[in-house]
């Protein structure tokens, strides 16, 4: 006898689905090539109120560093609140022996910012979203 399958929409699946699939999907990843030693990191800045202006957030695997998010309240920018944050997850993330970076941003969220620290484009995608590129970058530990 054969099993009938469906196909579902989920709503949230950050709240089942999401972990259920992420969770396969790694159990095969770490089959495969090995104990990824998975790691997240996230730092954030809070003003006195301790409301969260400004983060980071990144995952370590595999001996690579992923810079994820990193996002400071507008009327803070310019003021060096992104150097610290990536100077900061690029320590911890060599402390705890990443030897590379990777990351994605837009062309409307500053390239030259991740330039400026060392970071060199691997790829393109242009026309994504339209009018602008998305930018992928690297850089050694």
């Amino acid at each position: 006898m054969t099993k009938e399958y469906k196909l579902v929409h989920i709503e949230k699946p950050e709240e089942s689905a999401w972990g259920i699939i992420g969770g396969g999907l790694s159990t095969y990843n770490i089959e495969k090539a090995g104990d990824n030693k998975f790691e997240r990191l996230c730092y954030a800045i809070q003003n006195e109120s301790d409301e969260i202006v400004g983060g980071i957030l990144g995952e370590i695997y595999w001996g690579w560093l992923y810079v994820d998010l990193l996002w400071v309240k507008d009327e803070l920018r310019g003021q060096g609140h992104g150097h610290k944050l990536l100077s900061k997850l690029e320590e911890e993330a060599r402390q705890r022996g990443a030897k590379h970076a990777y990351l994605d941003t837009f062309s409307f969220q500053v390239p030259d910012f991740y330039k400026d620290h060392g970071y060199e484009v691997f790829g393109e995608l242009t026309d994504f979203p339209p009018g602008h590129q998305r930018y992928f970058f690297k850089k050694e530990l």
